[in-house]
């Protein structure tokens, strides 16, 4: 789970989103102004509509946080991953060099 997700859901429980939702639609229900069907449908395109929120949600925040490690000049995962293999590749050209030589000699 990506902390983009725990925060997505923190936030979301901590509103009390899918509860009050349900408790909307289920006195709705109650009250003759829905259906079962129609309730259930209406709770199911509200945690869709709540999920599409949180999703963009995440991507602010990740984006945020990209930024703020930009500007902190942090090398991110790709950074570090693309230098690993120029550090192997090097390495690798250098033992050749050093056996070429060793032989040579």
């Amino acid at each position: 789970m990506s902390i983009n997700e725990i925060i997505h859901k923190t936030l979301m429980a901590g509103l009390g989103v899918p509860e009050k939702i349900n408790e909307v639609v289920d006195e709705l229900v109650k009250k003759g102004e829905l259906s079962e069907s129609q309730g259930s449908k209406l709770v199911k395109e509200c945690t869709e509509k709540v999920s599409r929120t949180g999703e963009e949600i995440n991507n602010t925040i990740s984006d945020l946080i990209n930024k703020a490690l930009e500007k902190m000049n942090i090398p991110t995962r790709e950074d570090v991953d693309r230098l690993n293999k120029k550090i192997m590749s090097l390495s690798n050209k250098i033992k050749k060099l050093e056996q070429s030589s060793t032989t040579d000699s």
